[in-house]
């Protein structure tokens, strides 16, 4: 019982409106098809009670994606096969991806959790309702739940319109930087929030080209409005970035179309 849990990158990411707190966003989400967490299901040792998750994590278990995705799954399914099965197993996740860097790895978790659960514990739920159970948990998780190579992603990223591409061979490098989504988030709407209008008229564009056409045409700074904010909370971004390679989400990532 194991299934990978793949990154992804922001080919652009625009800040196109505002819902109360959240940011309304245009995006398009790619995976990287050599990045990826393992998720599988193991049996417990006797003496272990509750959920168990396993892995290299820098949160308690109560704060993590994955035990959030369970709790909601049992709550969205009241099912004793569900319960049962995790009094008798644990989940275990190999990390590979980063944390705090804009490769979606927490959200990934979540969604291969509920991909796993569902058909593991035979729950019979159809691929939307797991997208809503996951939009509760994160905006980057109905992506992952979908398992789209790359789509349009909109709203507060409940949107999800699958894009037709070749894969494209993402490369990516994650310097020792860990960014606070809040914060840059913050950071765009104090200083930046000016131009909305500006980013959608270019989001409009952006969403009908294909993705190794963009990045071989607009600038990191022009695809994601997320990188200024970065660098104004984050200085030390600078040292890291060189000609060819794009921000990733918050960060801190940067990426670039590699050599197949």
């Amino acid at each position: 019982m194991k299934t990978n849990a793949h990154a992804k990158v922001n080919i652009f990411l625009k800040i196109i409106g505002t819902r109360d707190n959240y940011h309304l966003l245009s995006s398009r989400f790619v995976k990287v098809n050599n990045l990826y967490d393992t998720l599988s299901f193991a049996k417990k040792e006797k003496h272990e009670k509750g959920f168990i998750l396993k892995g290299a994590f820098g949160c308690t278990t109560e704060q993590n994606s994955i035990y959030k995705a369970y709790k909601l799954l049992h709550e969205a399914t009241n099912s004793n096969t569900l319960k049962d099965f995790f009094q008798t197993h644990e989940v275990q996740v190999e990390k590979r991806i980063p944390e705090f860097a804009g490769l979606g790895g927490g959200s990934s978790d979540a969604a291969a959790f509920l991909r796993l659960a569902n058909e593991v514990c035979d729950l019979k739920l159809g691929t939307e309702t797991l997208a809503k159970i996951g939009e509760k948990i994160g905006a980057d998780v109905p992506f992952f739940v979908y398992d789209y190579t790359s789509a349009n992603v909109e709203g507060i990223g409940e949107v999800v319109v699958p894009f037709e591409e070749e894969l494209l061979n993402i490369q990516t490098f994650t310097p020792p930087i860990e960014c606070d989504t809040p914060k840059v988030y913050g950071k765009f709407r104090k200083k930046y929030i000016d131009n909305l209008d500006e980013n959608k008229k270019l989001s409009t564009i952006l969403a009908k080209e294909k993705s190794d056409t963009i990045l071989r045409t607009y600038t990191p700074q022009a695809l994601n409005d997320l990188y200024p904010p970065a660098l104004d909370l984050y200085p030390q971004l600078q040292d890291f970035a060189k000609e060819g390679w794009f921000f990733s989400g918050s960060g801190s990532t940067y990426f670039k179309n590699g050599e197949k």
